[in-house]
């Protein structure tokens, strides 16, 4: 064998090995890293209107955070904890882009971003991200393993591109950062980050009462009931494959076992019988608008019929004044005779 045939295979060969890593690398969602390590984006200071909008809340950079995101309001949220010991509304974030539709992400390479309670570590988070910045969302947690779920390098990151991530505005990301960055430096091991495929409203949820992933919004509305009543994170946990949270007793639970005691405030009943009124309210309303559409549809088809068997009826009523028979359409190219008046005849 020749050299340059040789050569021409090799480098056939190195060819169809790179495709096959782009191929890799494009199905493991938003992975990678610059190729430069010596980028010092993520160590860029909070701007001082941010600090001081912090201070003015009650807050400070080094105290707890929590994140949430809403796929159909395309939100992320970040809350701080403040002086009273609650949590606080600090800044809403505008979503450049996510894959896929509402529900959660199923397996790797469906192009579906996450839903769920995740918790976010400093090693978690990604400086050297392609996609400007980044923080991993922590998919698959204990609750998406034993149901199976899979995916990799599910992120929250800049650069307003997705392959099944979160994909904020650099300058978004930038913040969003700084302010992760500033709260693990004030001693806080993680931060919590929630995802729900909208704000978790009975009506939203009467909309989507055919989508099948309905009981499994109604498992995390809890841990969202919660954190709006308390305007505390919940501690969540997993057992009978199921979220459970603020789970009586201590140490993790078995994901496949029995769920323990949970202890329900006064607060929370209420609002969850609130809500399942409301629902069951909403979902009537749906109901009764679908027939009434169904109805109105019905009854433009019967008008419509009605009209043209009326114009029917009405033509062929002045055939038969000229004449008691049909007017046959001429496809010869020559005009039609004129119909003579009957008493003519």
């Amino acid at each position: 064998m020749g050299r340059p045939i040789v050569i021409a295979i090799v480098l056939r060969k190195l060819c169809s090995a790179i495709i096959l890593l782009w191929v890799v690398f494009g199905l493991v969602a938003c992975g990678g890293f610059l190729p430069k390590s010596s980028s010092n984006r993520h160590n860029q200071p909070l701007q001082s209107s941010v600090v001081s909008a912090l201070k003015m809340m009650g807050s400070s950079p080094g105290d707890a955070m929590v994140v949430r995101i809403f796929k159909q309001e395309q939100t992320l949220e970040v809350w701080k904890k403040t002086s009273s010991g609650q949590f606080k509304l600090f800044k809403s974030y505008d979503i450049c882009a996510f894959s896929g539709d509402l529900g959660p992400k199923i397996k790797e390479g469906d192009r579906q971003s996450p839903e769920g309670f995740y918790t976010i570590t400093p090693g978690l988070m990604n400086p050297k991200s392609n996609y400007y910045l980044a923080f991993n969302t922590g998919f698959p947690n204990k609750f998406d393993r034993v149901m199976g779920r899979t995916g990799s390098q599910l992120m929250v990151h800049g650069d307003c591109s997705s392959r099944g991530c979160y994909a904020m505005t650099d300058d978004g990301i930038a913040e969003i950062y700084a302010l992760a960055r500033e709260s693990f430096k004030g001693g806080n091991s993680s931060f919590q980050l929630q995802i729900f495929p909208f704000k978790m409203t009975a009506n939203n949820l009467a909309k989507q009462s055919s989508n099948p992933n309905l009981a499994f919004w109604k498992d995390i509305k809890e841990g969202y009931d919660l954190f709006e009543l308390n305007k505390q994170p919940p501690a969540w946990d997993v057992c009978e494959r199921q979220y459970v949270f603020n789970a009586s007793g201590g140490g993790a639970l078995n994901p496949m076992g029995a769920c323990p005691a949970v202890t329900r405030s006064a607060a929370l009943v209420s609002k969850q019988q609130a809500d399942e009124t409301a629902f069951a309210n909403a979902l009537a309303a749906e109901d009764r608008k679908a027939a009434e559409e169904a109805a109105l549809k019905a009854r433009s088809e019967a008008v419509n019929g009605a009209v043209s068997g009326t114009v029917g009826n009405l033509f062929g009523g002045l055939g038969s004044l000229f004449g008691g028979e049909e007017v046959t359409p001429v496809m010869s190219g020559q005009k039609a005779p004129v119909p003579r008046p009957r008493l003519a005849r």
